[in-house]
């Protein structure tokens, strides 16, 4: 079983730039896909992005489509999210996930292993 650590976390004001990075230690990192949730009223985690294994396939919540970009570097054993054109809206700590079940990578049940999150703040 993997350990994740995210970090890149910060301050942003609307329109900027942050990269959010999730680490893994452990054995087993590419037999993972990957996912990054974020608090929503009414959900303990809401979906933000997610990639597959391979990083061939990725997913993305509607809210952040064309802003977000979700990518992994399996030599590294970590994923990113690449966060642009920043909204007030997207203030929020940030989990890093990691599931087995590639097919179900939008749902934050399937998820086995959850990092500590990190913090997201955009204000002007």
């Amino acid at each position: 079983q993997v350990q994740l650590v995210e970090s890149g976390g910060g301050f942003a004001q609307p329109g900027g730039s942050l990269r959010l990075s999730c680490a893994a230690s452990g054995r087993g990192f590419i037999s993972y896909a990957m996912g990054w949730f974020r608090p929503a009223p009414g959900k303990e985690r809401e979906f933000v992005a997610g990639i597959g294994q391979s990083g061939d396939n990725t997913y993305y919540a509607d809210s952040v489509k064309g802003r977000f970009t979700i990518s992994r570097d399996n030599t590294k054993n970590t994923v990113y999210l690449q966060m642009n054109s920043l909204k007030p809206e997207d203030t929020a700590v940030y989990y890093c996930g990691a599931t087995a079940l590639s097919w179900a990578v939008t749902s934050g049940s399937s998820y086995s292993v959850w990092g500590q999150g990190t913090q997201v703040t955009v204000s002007s």
